[in-house]
């Protein structure tokens, strides 16, 4: 019976290691919870002077003039909506072509060295993407691809209004091609590391059928990864959203409306870096509700994210 007691005090000593570890890892969870309802609560309380002069126009209307105390944030929120999806509309194909190269098409000597120098390329600043963008992609875009798109595209019917404007490089256009080469990295690591969890008996199965490689990748890889891509998709979604100086190089950071990709605009993240360390007052006061706005826009994204997630995990059966 003594014997059969002995290890009830290292059961006691057991069952108190695992209560403190638990309350370590609440503890944890909990301050980031409030670290981040902090920063959001903080923005808003400093944007509040902002607010109460403009009330809901500031987030509807498009009259930025500091110099009247006229604040309207729809020119950012916009301009930091269409950079972002033209990034996406970049990134996500090109990723996606990337992680099925490294992993169904390229030769094995070549796979490692490729896949970490695009990793590698996620760790460069994005100061030297702007600078980048600035100095090689703006010439190109003004010669080139400006000319081009008033040509071809600006007359045409719907879209046309897009693609028109002046020879002069900066644009939601350039920022968004900047952006999409600052997280193709991000997503095609992403990609590529879930495509390699796929069992290799499905795609030697497929290919047993008769499948061709597109057929493996699109009917047997992309649905078995299907959640994981979705989320690294949204992950570099989050990066677009909240980049600041590679898109202040490139953008123009004019805070007048325009409908053209080929015109300067500004974001969010870029209006901010720009003119915090010189507002006063009532201009601070709505730069601090502009980042309270960014916070909202990216916290809704990733809960979008999230519920899609979910919803195909429960088509899944998961």
């Amino acid at each position: 019976m003594n014997e059969l007691a002995l290890p009830a005090p290292r059961d006691r000593s057991d069952a108190r290691n695992d209560r403190i570890f638990r309350y370590f890892l609440v503890a944890t969870v909990v301050f980031v919870l409030l670290a981040l309802a902090g920063a959001a609560l903080s923005m808003l309380w400093g944007g509040r002077q902002a607010l109460q002069l403009s009330g809901l126009d500031f987030f509807f209307t498009a009259d930025w003039n500091p110099v009247q105390d006229r604040y309207g944030a729809l020119v950012p929120i916009y301009g930091t909506i269409v950079t972002a999806i033209i990034a996406m509309l970049i990134a996500v194909p090109v990723s996606y072509g990337i992680a099925l190269f490294l992993t169904e098409v390229a030769p094995r000597w070549l796979r490692t060295p490729v896949g970490t120098a695009i990793e590698l390329l996620a760790g460069i600043p994005s100061i030297i993407y702007g600078m980048w963008g600035l100095f090689v992609l703006v010439p190109v875009m003004t010669d080139y691809v400006t000319p081009w798109a008033n040509e071809h595209l600006g007359t045409l019917p719907l879209i046309g209004p897009l693609f028109q404007g002046p020879p002069i490089g900066i644009g939601m256009l350039t920022a968004g091609i900047v952006l999409a080469i600052m997280v193709i990295p991000f997503i095609a690591a992403t990609m590529r590391e879930v495509f390699l969890t796929v069992p290799t008996r499905l795609k030697e199965s497929a290919y047993a059928l008769g499948s061709t490689r597109w057929e493996v990748s699109w009917d047997i890889v992309l649905p078995y990864t299907r959640s994981a891509v979705i989320g690294g998709v949204f992950l570099g979604l989050g990066r677009a959203l909240g980049e600041t100086m590679a898109v202040a190089f490139v953008i123009g950071n004019s805070t007048r409306f325009t409908a053209s990709l080929l015109e300067p605009s500004t974001t969010i993240a870029a209006l901010i870096a720009n003119d915090f360390g010189e507002a006063t007052e009532t201009y601070r006061s709505a730069l601090l509700l502009l980042g309270f706005v960014l916070f909202i826009v990216t916290f809704l994204v990733l809960a979008a994210a999230r519920f899609m997630l979910a919803q195909l995990k429960r088509r899944e059966g998961n």
